[in-house]
């Protein structure tokens, strides 16, 4: 079939094989080019393995350091008539790249939350990967369902205290207007912190030392965005921040739990770039637009590979890791330099739907959100007919 975007407000509801391969391939390119992590993991399992940072770290694991990397995810598979998920076809891609260059890679696609997935995932890691060095928790999911309880959660992205009226990019109109955000009441706070926060990361870590399969200082990160004044109101003091602050509450329990191994557990602080998920979230899409105008002037904007390659090289196996006053090790340092936050509020102050195009980089943003479906490409021709329906190797 020939596949053109199809997009419904904040998500794009199908995606491209052959672009998704190639944006893979641009990703597996840059950390080659960048040399080996010095003293990088070697067996790697990644939780939230499809897109996005958890992609990108599964990218610099294998073809940073060579690691065996073991890849957990939740994607739908194509048909001869509807398209799989972009997950699915990165992931697909991925694999190949991996097989081509010798590396040991495998898969495993279903609920993450699930008893029944950790399960699966310590029997791949027992009988063939042997202990773990590194886990990677990236998991960006609106609802969960508990694994004891079978009760599901589902977040909310709401302020707390007071509702929020703020300036927002409206993507559909591509308009300036205003938007109110209710605050949350206690129920959605404690959903939220269920969803987002960090039990399944320590439910993980737990099965995985129960199993005996964590290797001795091994490490984990979870990832967060923190933020600074401006994003405040709906991210950083939300609801989603209340379920970033419990990683740091998780992370604290984790290093207790495996301090026989010493493992070594960490929040990592990242770039606010175009995902799935922050596309989601209010005032972001305006955020990040006027930031890409402001960066990308700078010549100092890095998107998700930039952002891990970074964090592999410099904190996770850097002789001398960067932390902020949380705690977190911190790789979005450029992004929360006073002078940028000021020249993005200053954008933010000023832009109106007139001005976008010359006050933001919202072009540049829209691009990143095509990109991240397989669209927008430069060498693809999305007037030839592709097959939907793909297969991922080394899927268990």
């Amino acid at each position: 079939m020939v596949i053109k975007p199809k997009i419904r407000g904040f998500i794009c509801t199908n995606a491209h094989p052959a672009g998704c391969a190639a944006h893979v391939q641009e990703q597996i390119a840059f950390v080659k080019a960048q040399g080996p992590v010095a003293k990088g993991p070697k067996n790697v399992l990644v939780i939230g393995a499809s897109t996005g940072y958890g992609l990108a770290s599964r990218i610099t694991a294998a073809f940073g350091s060579g690691a065996k990397t073991l890849g957990i995810f939740f994607e739908k598979e194509g048909t001869e008539r509807k398209t799989a998920s972009a997950g699915w076809y990165n992931t697909a891609a991925f694999q190949q790249a991996a097989d081509d260059a010798g590396l040991w890679s495998k898969n495993i696609n279903g609920d993450a939350f699930s008893d029944a997935i950790k399960a699966k995932t310590v029997e791949a890691i027992k009988s063939e990967m042997g202990k773990v060095d590194l886990v990677i928790y990236s998991l960006a999911s609106p609802r969960r369902t508990d694994p004891k309880t079978g009760e599901v959660f589902s977040s909310t992205l709401k302020p707390i205290g007071n509702a929020v009226t703020t300036k927002n990019l409206n993507t559909s109109k591509r308009e300036i207007d205003e938007i109110t955000v209710e605050a949350a009441n206690e129920d959605e706070i404690a959903n939220t912190v269920k969803v987002m926060g960090g039990e399944d990361w320590e439910l993980w870590i737990d099965a995985l030392k129960q199993a005996g399969v964590l290797a001795d200082n091994f490490k984990t990160t979870a990832y967060t965005y923190i933020g600074k004044e401006l994003t405040w109101p709906i991210y950083g003091h939300a609801t989603i921040g209340k379920a970033k602050e419990d990683l740091d509450r998780a992370t604290v329990a984790i290093k207790e739990s495996t301090a026989a191994l010493n493992g070594q557990a960490y929040v990592s602080s990242l770039n606010a770039v175009v995902t799935q998920a922050s596309s989601a979230i209010p005032i972001m899409p305006l955020y990040i637009s006027a930031l890409f105008k402001v960066m990308k002037a700078d010549g100092t904007y890095e998107g998700t590979i930039e952002q891990i390659n970074g964090l592999f090289r410099e904190n996770l196996y850097g002789e001398t890791p960067r932390f902020d006053d949380g705690g977190h090790l911190f790789q979005n340092y450029k992004e929360l330099e006073d002078d940028v936050q000021a020249r993005v509020q200053q954008v933010w102050d000023n832009v109106k739907t007139e001005t976008i195009d010359e006050l933001t980089d919202y072009v540049g943003y829209h691009n990143e959100f095509l990109r991240l479906f397989g669209f927008g490409i430069d060498e693809i021709d999305y007037e030839l007919e592709v097959n939907p329906n793909l297969a991922i190797n080394n899927l268990l």
